[in-house]
């Protein structure tokens, strides 16, 4: 379990970081711009968006998941409070990659105080039918400290998607990709068909979503698609499809990232999961991080 929750680590980071390079990136784009492909941080083309970040530096998307892990560690379980005030530290440093929905949130001055209702204020503000995927990419941080206990796993995930991300489908993708990582770390029934049975607070449009556009062929999935590529069950397939069609972790994470759109935060959600699954991640990979994560 050690081994596993060490590699879930390593999953989430290398995911964010290597993602970027085909973050916002159509196919077309990642042809051009890759014509040797990606094979290491120091491949990642240093256009305007990517050279703000160090070579082999991860997103928001890890930072968030530190800030989670962290707070967990100090108390020992979910304090809402104090993740959302750690969240309020990181936004206050002026971090980059941000997603928006998540930078109206923080950006409250309830929030600290208050972060449910703001992030309930903002969606309702939205038209109450927005459902980014900016929980979903920090989820495994929730997970690694409450895994043993599915009911847990389950309230923990919600909880802590709800800090920024009230949409139902939000917290779907989090409970989903949260009870399947559980089970990989516990040895449970990972079957699609178990998971999704498992948690009787499902969407309609959850469960139609995975039906219809999860298949063996990404391809599917329209990953590309710049109209719906934050879309957090369009991550979360993403994810699902790294766990049951990859056949190894660097092949999966490749696949994914030559799919463009969200790619870092595709990386990391699919990462994770592949990760615990597979446990093969690349030294390469992992000796090019930035910074260390375990």
């Amino acid at each position: 379990m050690l081994s596993k929750i060490k590699n879930i680590y390593l999953g989430q980071a290398i995911g964010d970081a290597l993602g970027l390079a085909t973050e916002f990136m159509t196919k077309v784009e990642i042809v051009q711009n890759y014509p040797n492909g990606i094979h290491n941080y120091d491949d990642i083309i240093r256009d305007e968006h990517r050279s703000r970040f160090q070579v082999g530096a991860w997103t928001d998307d890890t930072d968030q998941f530190l800030c989670i892990d962290k707070s967990i560690k100090k108390y020992g379980f979910v304090n809402s409070l104090d993740i959302a005030q750690e969240f309020k530290n990181w936004f206050n440093d002026n971090p980059m990659g941000i997603g928006k929905t998540t930078y109206e949130i923080l950006k409250l001055p309830e929030y600290t105080s208050k972060p449910e209702q703001c992030a309930e204020f903002i969606w309702r503000m939205k038209g109450s039918d927005i459902a980014p995927n900016g929980a979903l990419m920090r989820n495994a941080a929730v997970v690694i400290h409450s895994y043993e206990n599915e009911k847990k796993v389950l309230e923990n995930c919600k909880k802590v998607c709800q800090l920024t991300h009230f949409d139902q489908r939000c917290v779907d993708s989090c409970q989903i990709h949260g009870l399947l990582l559980s089970r990989v770390i516990n040895g449970g029934d990972t079957t699609l068909k178990s998971i999704l049975e498992s948690i009787s607070t499902l969407d309609s449009r959850t469960k139609e979503y995975i039906k219809n556009n999860l298949t063996k062929d990404i391809i599917s999935l329209n990953l590309d698609d710049s109209k719906t590529w934050g879309y957090t069950l369009k991550s979360l397939c993403a994810g699902l499809w790294g766990y049951y069609y990859s056949e190894s972790f660097e092949s999966g994470l490749l696949t994914i990232i030559n799919e463009g759109g969200d790619a870092d935060t595709n990386g990391c959600i699919a990462g994770t999961l592949m990760a615990a699954k597979f446990g093969d991640i690349p030294h390469r990979w992992i000796a090019g991080l930035n910074q260390q994560i375990t």
